[in-house]
């Protein structure tokens, strides 16, 4: 809710229209392959975070 409020520094995540088609294509997806593409997405945002850890 605070996204859409502009309550936070994200605000403008949902104001790009690339990221929201690829929402709208994710969300047209059948249940299984929108879990496959999530799990490897998690997995994507887990290494970099990891990797942002190890740099400090």
């Amino acid at each position: 809710m605070g996204y859409l409020l502009g309550e936070t520094d994200k605000a403008d995540l949902f104001k790009d229209p690339v990221m929201l088609q690829r929402l709208a294509e994710l969300d047209n997806m059948q249940s299984e392959d929108k879990n496959h593409i999530l799990h490897v997405l998690d997995g994507f945002i887990k290494s970099v975070k990891l990797k942002n850890i190890a740099t400090l």
